[in-house]
């Protein structure tokens, strides 16, 4: 018998709601959940086969010990009390510092993994938490505290209101609006259109989501900051700078129209390639729509200028009076005021500073491309202990082959996830995670915490499967670890005690099922505590509950928790940074002609996770692809089909080649997330013959941006050349030569 069951995906911020067919404890199917409050009927191809990913015969059931070259079956009690001695001897003889954990992307999309992960370590009292948020996002967050007071303050661009709409950096259609939840993102920007407004896409590529909409702008690679100035500095020759709603509710305006002031776009055309003519069509379309957009992604993100290109675009939203105004840019609410929570218990806003780089963490977090010096370099603090939490750091961090190395020398690595990935091939202990399936959860941090939909609405969702192994949630794991290491979860004694009597009550109301703490419970508490009913009456209604619409001038004047209240249009370590633009644009001009390499996402891959299942990796032959312009391949010498080597002072890796006419010349682009050669429990990814872009990224304090501490992972300048070596060895795996 076939029972139905709805639910929503948490692979990725859109939150799709689902319907689930259920057969003999197994899902068999899933569906777009057509009745669902907001996602009415949309689902990506990857949402609608995870349940396959999840049943493959790879899947971690119970936890695997490191013997030699193998990893064995062990019992919880026996990884926890390995576990737990290491990390207190470890805690004893180095301080808790030396313990650190990496938090991945899928640890955001549930709502207790998080929150217990950082319940472990704030237990063990060790600072060293690092977070996949400084492989793409880091800069948004240490902008936002600088500007708004705290780094979760997001503003999302009013799609349903907006008349000007400017993308920069972003595929939506592709991969989603991250951070806002936006389902069917194709249609999003379709009907700004419909409805009479202007649409930009710019980018260094004609992307599916310029297919879709728009008017299309090339710009050259990891340029932004440049085309960001001379933006705000035409808006402001043009009269598009609202002074009087700037004077009320903002500060710095004058400071940050100085920092533009040099940049007319004659000047930033030379280096973005975007012409005079049309950077002025484009500011004057957003200054005479009265409510406009700019809105941009990792694409801005992860170059060398990341913190002041996205600073230097929210500048242009709040000081065109667009921030905070329907049709402009909105700040959401969550189901509490997060910002004001943080400021009172100093949530996020860690003042601390790393041992390595002297970086100050943001969001309570390290920069990843840290992580190899701080393992590798002796002294107080050095790592010797991490755990890796819903994350794969081997694959999505800069200088993996140097992170590889220092994974090596660690007294303990222990990953927690659904299979054995690079990261967890060389793990002392490899800990299974249940499925999003087989848990009770509500939408994760951004809808739930800061009201980042583009319709505001709550959801619950029970498990729909239980699992089929001895898997544990995060949250119980969490628990048992701080347990097994003598550590209370969140430092409180009375927590610890509290949460094992609950734990173990569940256990003997509900003997047959799987170790737990009572999830739904806890769920139940945060929504009770935020006004919001029970868990259990949320779940009744199983396409989701409407929250209240989004409306603009909610937040100028009432939500910036700055120390005056006023956004600070012209923060002093973003106007330190912003020094080194002139510099910057020389050594830009100096590499005119050269080629600089991007990395895009095909709709079927996500991140470096999806490739274990054949319908995702097998579309392009099992690898990437570098995706050359025909004008730069014949200057090359490459033809569709031959085999190059790409190059960096860093490393050399070799990838077949695909011509590209939808790329700006100059161009060169990779697609990430693969690489999983070494992926001892992942047997068809482990197959494939795709390369890691991320091993030509370049770590440690040098290299990284000093405002968030990202790292530089696209528009960097690559050499590329037709493959060296015998013709005929053109079917070489993919794996990379280090170069240092």
């Amino acid at each position: 018998m076939v029972d139905t069951h709805h639910t929503f995906c948490r692979i990725c911020e859109a939150l799709c709601g689902l319907e689930a067919d259920v057969e003999g404890g197994r899902v068999i199917a899933l569906r777009p959940d057509a009745r669902h409050v907001a996602t009415e009927g949309f689902a990506c191809p990857k949402g609608l086969k995870q349940h396959r990913m999840y049943a493959s015969p790879d899947r971690v059931r119970s936890p695997l010990a490191r013997r030699g070259e193998r990893f064995e079956p062990a019992s919880w009690d026996a990884a926890l009390e390995d576990i737990g001695a290491r990390v207190r001897r470890i805690h004893d003889e180095h301080g808790p510092d030396a313990i650190a954990m990496y938090v991945g992307t899928a640890a955001g999309f549930s709502v207790l993994h998080p929150v217990f992960a950082q319940g472990f370590m704030q237990g063990l009292g060790s600072r060293s938490m690092y977070a996949s948020a400084t492989q793409d996002c880091s800069n948004k967050f240490a902008v936002s505290r600088e500007m708004y007071g705290f780094p979760f303050t997001l503003s999302f661009p009013d799609l349903d209101r907006t008349k000007c709409l400017i993308v920069v950096g972003a595929n939506p259609v592709v991969s989603k609006w991250s951070f806002l939840q936006v389902p069917n993102p194709a249609r999003a920007l379709k009907d700004i259109e419909a409805r009479g407004g202007k649409l930009f896409v710019v980018d260094p590529r004609r992307t599916e989501s310029a297919k879709v909409a728009g008017e299309h702008v090339f710009i050259r690679p990891d340029t932004d900051v440049w085309f960001f100035l001379s933006f705000l500095r035409e808006l402001a020759a043009v009269g598009g700078i609202d002074h009087e709603r700037a004077a009320r509710f903002m500060k710095g305006l004058d400071e940050v129209l100085a920092v533009a002031e040099p940049w007319t776009p004659e000047r930033t055309a030379r280096v973005t390639g975007i012409t005079p003519d049309v950077l002025r069509a484009m500011v004057r379309a957003y200054r005479d729509a009265g409510r406009a957009a700019i809105y941009v992604s990792t694409g801005v993100n992860m170059g060398r200028n990341g913190s002041l290109a996205f600073w230097l675009a929210e500048c242009i939203n709040a000081a065109s009076g667009n921030l905070d105004r329907e049709g402009g840019t909105l700040v959401g609410r969550g189901i509490f005021d997060f910002a004001a929570f943080g400021r009172r218990t100093g949530t996020l806003l860690r003042e601390d500073r790393s041992r390595i780089g002297d970086f100050r963490s943001v969001n309570d977090a390290f920069p990843g491309g840290l992580l190899a010096d701080e393992i590798l370099t002796d002294g107080p603090g050095k790592i010797r202990a991490l755990f890796v939490t819903g994350g794969n750091p081997l694959i999505t961090m800069p200088g993996a082959g140097r992170l590889r190395r220092a994974f090596e020398k660690l007294d303990l690595l222990v990953t927690i996830d659904l299979f054995v990935n690079e990261t967890g091939s060389l793990a002392h202990w490899v800990l299974p995670a249940t499925s999003p399936l087989e848990r009770a959860d509500l939408p994760f941090i951004f809808p739930l915490l800061l009201g980042l939909q583009r319709r505001p609405y709550l959801q619950a969702t029970r498990p729909v499967v239980t699992q089929d192994g001895n898997q544990r949630d995060e949250a119980t794991m969490y628990l048992d670890l701080c347990r097994a290491a003598g550590k209370p979860i969140f430092g409180s004694a009375i927590a610890q005690r509290a949460l094992e009597m609950l734990t173990a009550a569940r256990g003997w109301l509900h003997p047959d099922e799987p170790r737990s703490i009572p999830q739904e419970l806890l769920l139940s508490a945060m929504l009770l505590a935020t006004g919001n009913g029970t868990f259990g009456r949320l779940a009744e209604q199983t396409h989701g509950r409407l929250r209240p619409p989004h409306r603009g001038g909610d937040f100028l004047g009432k939500r910036v928790i700055t120390k005056d209240g006023k956004v600070n249009l012209a923060p002093e370590v973003l106007l330190t940074a912003a020094k080194k633009l002139e510099s910057d644009y020389e050594a830009e001009i100096a590499r005119a002609g050269k080629l600089k390499l991007v990395t895009r996402r095909r709709v079927t891959t996500h991140n470096s996770w999806t490739h274990n299942l054949e319908d995702f990796a097998e579309p392009d032959g099992g690898t990437n692809h570098l995706y050359v312009h025909p004008e730069d391949a014949k200057r090359i010498g490459l033809s569709d089909g031959d085999f190059a080597d790409v190059s960096t002072d860093v490393a050399t890796v070799r990838v077949p080649v695909r011509l590209l006419a939808d790329l700006m010349p100059g161009t060169v682009a990779l697609p990430h997330g693969w690489g999983h050669q070494h992926a001892v429990g992942l047997s068809v990814a482990q197959k494939t013959r795709g390369v890691n872009v991320n091993l030509l990224a370049a770590d440690g304090p040098e290299r990284l941006e000093r405002v968030s501490g990202m790292a530089h992972l696209t528009g960097f300048v690559v050499d590329v050349v037709p493959a060296r070596g015998p013709k005929d060895d053109r079917s070489w795996s993919g794996l990379s030569e280090e170069t240092t």
